[in-house]
């Protein structure tokens, strides 16, 4: 499965790991992914959903259905 948020789209950086001398080396950043069930009013059911942190404050206070709505998604983009 790969990590990325169904609903923002965030997924894993390439950085560099810079040490005191200087010295580049690859790491990656991966997001603050997390797996929740939430309630979808239009539908009367549970769905879950990986999504990240983020995304999780903003459903909690928009609701997924307005979140849903108000970026152009549909409930198959999130399941």
């Amino acid at each position: 499965m790969a990590r990325r948020c169904r609903l923002t789209g965030k997924q894993r950086h390439v950085a560099n790991n810079v040490s005191h001398a200087n010295n580049k080396s690859k790491k990656v950043q991966l997001p603050n992914l997390r797996r929740k069930r939430l309630w979808l009013e239009s539908q009367q059911r549970f769905v879950r959903v990986r999504l990240s942190a983020r995304a999780l404050r903003t459903v909690t206070r928009m609701g997924l259905d307005r979140y849903l709505r108000e970026n152009g998604l549909g409930v198959s983009d999130v399941i």
